[in-house]
């Protein structure tokens, strides 16, 4: 039985790898229609498409670079064009962009790291904000991070700040939308097994972190992908402005 409509559409930003393509395939296997999102991982992108037609789902790719406005608030029209509709959004694009300490963080840098994960939840979520609204229901699933709690490791404070910031716009929304219908709630995932890390973090680092994990493991991005899908169903109907913690009992708020 699936959990979402024939007719539900995603929109998963992010979603060429990691935790982003887990959601987009979650989705999918579920019922939904999905919108993959990309901004240089085109192949990646595709793949993900290809992975969900050959399971006999529906999906396309659409190319954005979220931290930029013009593109970012393009992006829910296009899927909205293309699908007729919009019923989930997930926020999940971002990036540490770099691991820089205090001292070396430049004034372009620091509105990278605010554009990427913190500005695109904004200029992505206000258009699809304006359909859902016209059509009385939808759901948003941010992705924050348990950075947002305790400040990220070495060199990572802007994406810290950036994560603790969507929890805030979570609750935010999610008081302002609900008289709406459309619900918003977060998830933060912890120490997830994904290119981020393999991207950010040597192997000293992550088997650091992975040894103040309670469960003893890290995560994997399906485990994430539950949990978003799980947000934007109807399962769901009464849970609004909550963050989920992924994280193995990493951090229990």
């Amino acid at each position: 039985m699936s959990t979402f409509s024939n007719d539900h559409v995603a929109l998963v930003t992010g979603s060429s790898l990691g935790i982003g393509a887990a959601a987009a395939k979650a989705f999918a296997a579920q019922g939904a229609r999905v919108a993959v999102h990309y901004n240089s991982s085109a192949d990646a992108a595709e793949k993900i498409v290809a992975e969900i037609q050959a399971a006999g789902g529906e999906a396309k790719a659409f190319k954005a670079d979220v931290s930029d406005a013009a593109e970012a608030r393009a992006l829910a029209p296009a899927v909205i064009e293309h699908f007729g509709r919009l019923d989930s959004l997930v926020n999940n694009a971002g990036s540490l962009v770099d691991r820089r300490m205090f001292a070396e963080i430049d004034d372009d840098f620091w509105r990278t790291v605010i554009d990427v994960n913190m500005s695109s939840v904004l200029w992505v979520s206000q258009p699809a904000v304006e359909h859902m609204r016209q059509r009385g229901a939808g759901a948003i699933v941010n992705l924050g991070s348990i950075a947002g709690h305790n400040g990220g490791g070495p060199g990572a404070m802007p994406y810290a700040m950036t994560k603790a910031a969507v929890t805030a716009i979570t609750k935010g929304m999610a008081r302002e939308l609900i008289a709406d219908g459309i619900r918003v709630n977060a998830v933060n995932p912890g120490v997830i097994l994904t290119p981020f890390h393999e991207r950010f973090s040597s192997e000293e680092r992550m088997n650091a972190m992975v040894s103040q994990i309670p469960q003893g493991r890290a995560g994997v991005p399906d485990e994430c992908a539950s949990v978003l899908t799980f947000l934007a169903s109807d399962a769901a109907s009464h849970i609004v402005g909550e963050s989920i913690e992924v994280n193995g009992g990493m951090l229990m708020d």
